[in-house]
C-alpha cells in the first residue's frame, strides 16, 4: 500500500471509514505497534522461554537514564570536585542517596541481564535466517553496556574506582608483554599507545575522568538508544521473537488463537507494564536496604591491596595473572570473534526456538560442564603447586600457559563433540558453554579467592 493511499484512508471522516480502514488507522497511530509485531506467538510469552530478559534490559536502561539525569544535575566531573559532589548527592541532596543507589544497582543489574539475554538467545538458537543481524546488534549492545558500566565506575573518584580503573588500564597496556618478549618496546610500545588511546594519559587523572564522563553521559547513551531502536526494528521486521520451525512464520499473520497467534495489542502491553512496575519496586526496595559503596577519596600514593577491576572484568584480570598478552588481548579477541561468527557457522535451523536444542543438547551441556570443571581444577591446581609457566622464556610463556592450555582444551572438546554427534550446532553449543562456564570460574576466583598481592586465599 502506497503512503498516499494510506494517508487518504487515515484522513477520511469516521463515518466513511470501513472497520478494516479504522483498524489500519489505529495501527498506524499506535506507537506500541511500531516497535512490536502486530501479532505474537503465544510460545514467546511463556516466562520460561525468554524470562523477559530483553524487556528487563530495556526497562533497566530507562531507569538508568532517569536516575542518571538527576545525578548529572549535581555531579561535577573534575578530580577536585567529583568526590565531594558525590558526597553532596548522598548527604545533602533530598533522596540523593536513594537515586544514586538505584543508578548503581541498575547498572550492575543491566550487565547481568544482558549477559543472560545473550545466553538465552544462544541456547534457544534464536539467530537463524532473518535473526542473524539481531544477534550481531545484540552483541554490540552487550559491549556498549559493559563500556557504560566501566566508564561510570570511575566517576565517584574514590579508592575503589581509581584502582579498579588503574588495573583495567594496565590490562589495556598488556600488549607490552609481547613487545618486551620481542625486544622492540624501545622502538614501538604498542601497549603504551593503547593505554593512551583509552585513558588519555600514562596515569589516571583529569583527562581520564573527562573521557569517561563524556563516554558515560553522552556517547554511550546515544549509541545505545540508536542501536536499541534498530534492534527492536529488526525484531519487528522479522515477525517477532524466534520460535520453533514447526510453526511457520506465515502464521504470524493469522489471528486464529487456536494456532497460538494472538494480537500484540493490548495484552502484551499490560504484561510489559506489570514487568516494569515489578522491576522498579524491586530496585527501590533493594536500594533502600543496600547502599552503593563509596570509599575514601582516590589517592595514587596508597594503592588498594588487592586492587581489583570491576567484577565483570575480574575474569580477564584473572587470566592476565597467567599471561598479560594472551589473557588480556588474544583470548578476549578470539572469544569476541567466535561470538560474532556463530550465526555463520551454524546452519541447522531445525533447532530454532528449542532450549538447548533438545535432549542431545542438554546432554552436551552437562557433559561440557563436567569437562570444564575437571580440566580447570587439574590445570590451575597443578599451576598453583608447580608454577612452571613462570620459569620458561617470556615469548614461550605467552603461547603456553594455563589459560591458553584451557582454551585449547575447550577447542578440542568442541571438535570431539562434532565428531561424536555429527552436528555443527552441538559443537558450537559445547564451545559456547565451555567459554561461558570458564569465564564464570575465572571471575569467581577473582571475586572470592584472590587476596593481598593477588595470592589465592580460601
Amino acid at each position: 500500500m502506497s503512503k498516499s493511499l494510506l494517508k487518504q484512508m487515515i484522513d477520511r471522516p469516521d463515518a466513511e471509514r470501513t472497520p478494516f480502514q479504522e483498524r489500519i488507522r489505529l495501527t498506524s497511530r499506535n506507537f506500541f505497534l511500531h516497535i512490536h509485531a502486530p501479532k505474537i506467538n503465544m510460545r514467546s510469552l511463556r516466562p520460561t522461554y525468554t524470562f523477559g530478559l530483553g524487556l528487563l534490559a530495556v526497562f533497566t536502561f530507562c531507569t538508568l537514564l532517569i536516575t542518571g539525569l538527576i545525578l548529572l544535575i549535581h555531579y561535577t566531573p573534575s578530580i577536585e570536585r567529583a568526590y565531594t559532589s558525590v558526597q553532596d548527592i548522598i548527604y545533602i541532596v533530598p533522596a540523593g542517596k536513594l537515586v544514586r543507589n538505584m543508578h548503581r544497582w541498575s547498572g550492575h543489574l543491566m550487565i547481568i541481564i544482558v549477559f543472560l539475554h545473550m545466553a538465552r538467545t544462544f541456547y534457544t538458537a534464536a539467530y537463524y535466517r532473518t535473526h542473524t543481524l539481531n544477534w550481531i546488534t545484540g552483541l554490540c549492545l552487550l559491549l556498549l553496556v559493559i563500556t557504560a558500566g566501566f566508564s561510570g565506575y570511575l566517576l565517584p573518584w574514590d579508592q575503589l574506582a581509581y584502582w579498579a580503573v588503574t588495573i583495567a588500564s594496565n590490562i589495556a597496556a598488556s600488549a607490552r608483554e609481547l613487545s618486551d618478549a620481542l625486544g622492540i618496546t624501545h622502538l614501538f610500545d604498542v601497549g603504551y599507545w593503547i593505554k593512551i588511546l583509552f585513558f588519555g594519559d600514562e596515569s589516571i587523572g583529569q583527562s581520564t575522568l573527562r573521557r569517561f564522563f563524556f563516554l558515560h553521559v553522552v556517547f554511550i547513551p546515544i549509541s545505545l538508544i540508536i542501536l536499541m531502536g534498530y534492534h527492536f526494528w529488526r525484531i519487528r521486521m522479522s515477525g517477532g521473537l524466534a520460535h520453533p520451525p514447526q510453526i511457520p512464520a506465515d502464521n504470524l499473520r493469522n489471528l486464529n488463537t487456536e494456532q497460538g497467534i494472538i494480537p500484540a495489542w493490548p495484552s502484551v502491553m499490560w504484561i510489559e507494564l506489570a514487568v516494569f512496575v515489578s522491576l522498579i519496586l524491586l530496585l527501590l526496595i533493594f536500594s533502600i536496604i543496600v547502599d552503593a559503596p563509596l570509599r575514601d577519596i582516590a589517592n595514587p600514593d596508597f594503592p588498594e591491596n588487592p586492587a581489583k577491576s570491576p567484577w565483570y572484568f575480574l575474569g580477564v584480570q584473572e587470566m592476565v595473572s597467567y599471561s598479560a598478552f594472551s589473557g588480556g588481548i588474544i583470548l578476549p579477541l578470539v572469544v569476541l570473534t567466535f561470538l560474532f561468527l556463530i550465526p555463520f557457522m551454524d546452519h541447522e535451523t531445525k533447532y530454532q526456538g528449542i532450549w538447548f536444542s533438545g535432549e542431545l543438547g542438554k546432554k552436551v551441556f552437562f557433559q561440557t560442564g563436567v569437562f570444564i570443571l575437571g580440566i580447570t581444577i587439574c590445570i590451575l591446581g597443578s599451576s598453583y603447586f608447580f608454577p612452571w609457566y613462570r620459569q620458561i622464556p617470556l615469548l614461550v610463556g605467552i603461547i603456553i600457559n594455563p589459560v591458553t592450555i584451557i582454551a585449547l582444551a575447550i577447542y578440542f572438546w568442541g571438535k570431539y563433540i562434532r565428531i561424536k554427534t555429527g552436528s555443527s550446532r552441538m559443537k558450537i553449543l559445547a564451545l559456547f558453554t565451555g567459554i561461558f562456564l570458564e569465564y564464570m570460574i575465572f571471575m569467581s576466583i577473582g571475586i572470592w579467592f584472590r587476596g593481598p598481592d593477588w595470592q589465592l586465599i580460601w
